[in-house]
């Protein structure tokens, strides 16, 4: 019988948190990304919805106020909104006061786009998170394992179309 390797990072206990959250993260975001694009026709990375949700709510913005709301690093947020200004999803506008500031906005498409995820996307994995984060218990190692073993039985693009055919 074949011995199964040992979860390394689990085994750290709370020595690696920071990797089990950011491997739940990604997770969630590689799920996030096919369900944009299953449920709302749009492909784009996941770490871009929560840029649009920032400028729907504030734009416009500029980057150092949206890294501050993101809570990531300047240059990051300086990178993505590079992507998104040639995937057409925002532009850099003037500061109506002062032409030396630059802002971010969502352009029509932005906008669009926006739309449609707050229509179909976002409430779908807001409601398969809450469900799936529903039944946790114990300690918040033990809660992250339930999490990652949850995920593994049944990813979330799964835990979605679910809820959809509820409809």
């Amino acid at each position: 019988m074949e011995n199964a390797v040992q979860d390394v990072v689990e085994g750290l206990g709370y020595t690696a948190l920071g990797t089990r959250f950011k491997r739940i993260g990604e997770r969630l975001q590689a799920q996030t990304l096919d369900l944009s694009v299953r449920l709302a026709g749009i492909d784009m990375p996941a770490g871009h919805n929560t840029v649009l949700a920032a400028l729907d709510r504030h734009a416009p913005m500029r980057i150092g106020e949206l890294a501050d709301a993101l809570g990531q690093s300047q240059p990051g947020v300086t990178r993505m909104i590079g992507n998104m200004k040639r995937s057409g999803l925002v532009e850099i506008v003037s500061d109506d006061k002062d032409q030396r500031i630059s802002r971010v906005r969502l352009t029509d498409e932005g906008e669009r786009v926006t739309r449609q995820l707050k229509e179909v996307l976002w409430p779908a994995v807001e409601a398969a998170v809450t469900d799936l984060c529903s039944a946790l218990s114990g300690s918040l190692l033990d809660q992250l394992g339930q999490i990652e073993r949850a995920l593994a039985e049944r990813p979330l693009n799964k835990r979605v179309r679910i809820r959809v055919k509820a409809r």
